[in-house]
């Protein structure tokens, strides 16, 4: 679940946003450059990580090299994740925020389905990352699909609030409880076209 998303210069400013937030905690400016366009597993994309000064957007390769040197596995489910060995110390030290302005999901008939959220913006999804071959990669953290998401699917990104993200990505007292929260509902659109999914 969540195979693809999308990026636009909405989701740029609020990162600049989110990000002047933590600078004025920090006093440590920062600019952001986001390229407006669709998100696949193993692109490079923006997110947003610790830093020694705060918050910073880092740009980094969407999926964890799969067990054959082949596959790529770019998402985790939420509730298991602390407990797979591949993901344990990532949930405990290396959580991110993935932006989106929307994403997508296929349902049975192939038919394309956008979700995002009406009142705002940018969706903030859940993630971890780790260091692999010299760069930093990551994936998306998905949980059980709420009511607006299961007449697609079964699962769905854990999004978090605006008010999470800095919890999510700093407070480790909060990352059980918000492993296992409710996404927020959610608007969807259906294009009707075919496509797949890489």
């Amino acid at each position: 679940m969540c195979g693809r998303y999308y990026v636009d210069d909405e989701t740029a400013r609020e990162i600049e946003r989110i990000i002047r937030i933590a600078d004025e905690k920090v006093r440590k400016a920062a600019s952001v450059t986001v390229q407006t366009k669709d998100i696949c597993p193993t692109d490079i994309a923006p997110v947003l990580a610790a830093s020694e000064n705060g918050i910073r957007c880092s740009m980094q390769k969407w999926g964890f090299p799969g067990f054959d040197g082949k596959q790529v596995i770019f998402n985790a489910r939420s509730e298991a994740a602390p407990d797979k060995k591949m993901f344990r110390e990532c949930v405990e030290h290396r959580r991110i925020v993935v932006p989106a302005t929307w994403f997508y999901e296929w349902n049975r008939n192939k038919e394309k389905n956008i979700f995002y959220r009406k009142e705002q913006p940018v969706l903030f999804m859940a993630g971890i990352y780790n260091r692999y071959q010299n760069e930093d990669r990551f994936v998306i953290l998905t949980t059980q699909a709420n009511e607006s998401m299961s007449p697609v699917h079964n699962r769905m990104p854990l999004i978090l609030e605006p008010e999470e993200v800095f919890s999510w990505i700093f407070d480790k007292e909060k990352t059980e409880p918000l492993l296992h929260k409710v996404p927020c509902l959610l608007e969807r659109r259906t294009e009707f076209e075919q496509m797949t999914l890489f």
